[in-house]
């Protein structure tokens, strides 16, 4: 059965003590956060009714979602009910082949993903946080309505520079990731395995031009670099739900859908290939539920 790593037992963990003796406004910070009526102060979670694994969503219109994408996906779990709502959260447990499963939705970007990250790593005992959303291509083997399972994330965004380095990986659970994989060939979905780049601009930083065609002189050779590095697709969040859990011992991974490819110009199609990242997703999480609960191996 898988168990949550101490934190406290990590290197970063133990010198925060020591750090956090240092700071001069420890007194005037909430330790765990903010909290309304007892509970998370974003999100709102009921920590009881919060799974073992933790699908992060976006409210994405280019995903081609119906409805709000926690209550969509909730609809494919079994005994299904909502564990937190606010404005800006919503989140749904239940059980998927014996998964206890939440799914959260939220906005899009990684400083998004750090607010209920913190939230959940804070004050639940999930051990394992996937996000399942839309990308673009930008590998030339990578088609709109395939998806890709992220081994690891660049982080060209600005977030998770505020915990560790820009020369620290974030690399996804290779238990996961392996689950993941077997997910999908199960299904026989057309999937990639490889890595993903993450940054905040959606326009001059991923080689976009900007309002009126604005670029600067560093944008014009974005795409070509990573293309020609092997990176297979770019997205806002992977690098959050990767390098967050990992660097409080939990599992961190992602599986994006690919909804057009800049480097091939093939043309954006709403929602292609986000149906299987859902079932991808949920395959997968029941394998590592299996796999979890039947080997006794502890990382």
């Amino acid at each position: 059965m898988y168990k949550l790593r101490d934190p406290h037992k990590g290197k970063i963990a133990m010198q925060a003590p020591r750090l956090i003796e240092q700071y001069r406004y420890r007194e005037n910070v909430p330790e765990r956060g903010l909290f309304i009526n007892g509970r998370p102060a974003l999100t709102g979670i009921d920590p009881a009714l919060v799974g073992e694994y933790v699908m992060l969503t976006v409210r994405d219109p280019l995903c081609a979602y119906e409805e709000d994408p926690a209550e969509q996906i909730a609809q494919q779990l079994e005994d299904a009910k909502p564990a937190g709502r606010t404005g800006m959260f919503s989140t749904w447990s239940g059980y998927y082949k014996g998964a206890h499963i939440s799914v959260v939705s939220g906005g899009s970007g990684s400083p998004e993903a750090e607010l209920l990250l913190h939230e959940f790593l804070e004050n639940t005992d999930a051990t394992t946080y996937l996000r399942v959303g839309g990308s673009g291509g930008i590998s030339p083997r990578v088609m709109p309505g395939d998806v890709v399972i992220t081994t690891g994330a660049v982080r060209d965004e600005g977030m998770t520079h505020a915990y560790a380095p820009a020369t620290y990986p974030a690399v996804a659970d290779f238990e996961l990731v392996t689950a993941l994989i077997q997910g999908a060939q199960q299904l026989n979905a057309p999937y990639h395995v490889g890595i993903t780049r993450s940054s905040d601009s959606d326009f001059c930083g991923v080689g976009r031009p900007g309002v009126g065609g604005f670029m600067q002189p560093w944008n014009l050779d974005v795409i070509d670099i990573y293309a020609r590095a092997g990176v297979l697709n770019g997205d806002r969040e992977s690098a959050a739900a990767v390098f967050l859990p990992m660097l409080f011992g939990r599992r961190g991974g992602s599986v994006c859908s690919v909804a057009d490819n800049i480097v091939t110009g093939q043309r954006f199609e709403a929602g292609a290939g986000h149906d299987w990242a859902i079932r991808i997703a949920l395959e997968g999480l029941a394998i590592l539920h299996a796999m979890d609960h039947s080997t006794g191996i502890t990382p």
